[in-house]
């Protein structure tokens, strides 16, 4: 079986230190394909009513199978054609630099591990459902698909200012700083973005996107502050993961959106991420080092 936080064959390849794995279908259980099935039929109506028009285009592009987990090469054979993007196995958490860079090389790194048929509600790490269903549908739009390249473009400028600064200490204090409010960043448009369109609201973040819950809760629940989008209030705004957003930003549009991330590159090379408010996320050495390797 390939369960989130039961799974052999990941977890031995974790042991040998590979990142980039293949995707083992022939190990995926028939409770595997039962959780799949059961977390794509209840997302139906909640998608239909609350997901942005390019999810939903993307989601009939990519012909995701209903019942079965999806195999990561038929979604590639419909996904390549149209933005260069690809969903490419990996065996667990990828370095904030690397994440970053397969997104510059127009690689998207996918969880093989499905969530347990018992626990749909909560996953304590990332699965394939989140990635493939939540995330990879917006990779078929050409405009977000440039904005997910864009963001690689910010890393290697972070790790370009990073190279630059010789005291090892200062270099870390700032590195940090910088991807803290990157991370900020990605969190608050990529994973748990609004979208404004003529309908109104509509989520076109993949946080929101794979959750029966949040889903409907962000776009209507009241106790949710909704903002225009600010880059100054994101980079500086730390956030927990264990509870549903209390806070999300409203872009206008993907054409927004990239121009928020070029104006993120043009205030990290003018220094104004350097001193970001403290707080979530963590971040370990080995993150750092990352970029300062890249």
């Amino acid at each position: 079986m390939l369960t989130t936080t039961a799974a052999p064959f990941v977890e031995e390849a974790r042991d040998r230190h590979e990142l980039f794995i293949r995707q083992p279908y022939e190990l995926y259980s028939a409770e595997n394909h039962a959780a799949w099935q059961s977390l794509f039929a209840r997302m139906q109506p909640s998608w239909a009513r609350y997901a942005n028009p390019h999810f939903l285009n993307g989601l009939d592009t990519l012909h995701l199978d209903p019942v079965r987990v999806p195999r990561l090469e038929d979604v590639n054979h419909f996904l390549a054609p149209l933005t260069g993007f690809r969903a490419r196995a990996v065996s667990g958490y990828v370095p904030p630099f690397l994440f970053f860079d397969c997104l510059r090389r127009r690689e998207f790194p996918t969880t093989v591990t499905i969530r347990a048929l018992d626990s749909l509600d909560y996953l304590p790490e990332p699965d394939i459902f989140h990635d493939i269903a939540g995330h990879v549908p917006m990779h078929t739009h050409r405009d977000f698909a440039e904005t997910l390249v864009r963001f690689g473009d910010c890393a290697h400028t972070a790790a370009a200012i990073a190279s630059g600064i010789a005291d090892k200490t200062v270099r870390l204090e700032r590195l940090a700083s910088i991807v803290k409010g990157m991370a900020r960043f990605f969190w608050f448009t990529v994973e748990f973005g609004l979208m404004r369109d003529r309908a109104g609201l509509r989520a076109y973040g993949s946080g929101l996107l794979s959750s029966c819950g949040e889903l409907p809760h962000a776009v209507e629940s009241a106790e949710v502050q909704r903002s225009q989008a600010s880059l100054e209030w994101m980079i500086h705004q730390s956030f927990e993961i264990d509870h549903y957003q209390p806070l999300l930003f409203v872009v206008e549009g993907f054409e927004h959106l990239y121009e928020l991330v070029g104006k993120l590159e043009e205030w990290m090379l003018a220094g104004k991420l350097d001193h970001v408010a403290p707080g979530e996320p963590a971040l370990s050495l080995e993150d750092l080092r990352s970029f300062c390797l890249g």
